[in-house]
Parts: structure tokens; sequence; C-alpha cells
């Protein structure tokens, strides 16, 4: 199992969490199976920015990010060199921090 521990989110995860995901899982999939409500609006298809995250630490540890994806995050909120897709970051045997933006694109909140 590998250790994701999410960063404070005034929203979505007040307090910050650890949780335990197996190899080989989304980090966008991981924090909705731990019921943290992370953005997915395009239902983790690749098509918008609205689960974007933070990787703080373990980025070098994630999946090499496909042309699409790079395309995407220029137009993601708070972008930084560290940033990725979280439905498109697989997340390997290395524990990972991950912050979710204050903010995202999204001008209404998908009823997810």
């Amino acid at each position: 199992m590998t250790t994701i521990k999410i960063l404070p989110h005034h929203e979505y995860c007040p307090e910050g969490r650890t949780i335990e995901v197996q190899p080989g899982t989304s980090i966008c999939e991981a924090l909705l199976e731990h019921d943290i409500p992370i953005e997915h609006a395009c239902d983790m298809s690749c098509a918008c920015t609205t689960c974007h995250v933070v990787v703080r630490e373990g980025f070098g540890s994630l999946n090499e990010m496909e042309e699409a994806e790079e395309d995407l995050l220029d137009r993601a909120w708070g972008l930084e060199p560290n940033s990725r897709l979280s439905c498109q970051a697989i997340v390997a045997k290395t524990d990972l921090v991950v912050e979710i933006p204050r903010y995202s694109i999204n001008h209404a909140k998908e009823n997810h």
C-alpha cells in the first residue's frame, strides 16, 4: 500500500488526511474512494482541469505525463511545476504529499 497525505483544503478536506491506496490507482480515484470529493467534471476522462492537484512530495514516482494532460494543465488555476491532473496521475509505491488548489476553473460545481 502507498500512503497519500492530503494537505488541508478549506472545502474538501479541512483537517487534511492520510490515506492508504493500492499502487496503480489514480490520485483522483483514491481521493474519491476515501470520501474526499475532489472535482472531476469530465468524469476522469482528461478533458478538463477541475481535478488539478499539486504533488508536494513523490512527484517523480508518478507515471509520465501524456501530451493531452500537459496541454490541459496550461489552463489550470494555480499551475506549478509539480502540478498534475489527479485523474491521470497514477500512484506507484512511493508515498505522496498532495495539495488540492484552493480554486479550479469550474464556475459551477458538478453534482458528483
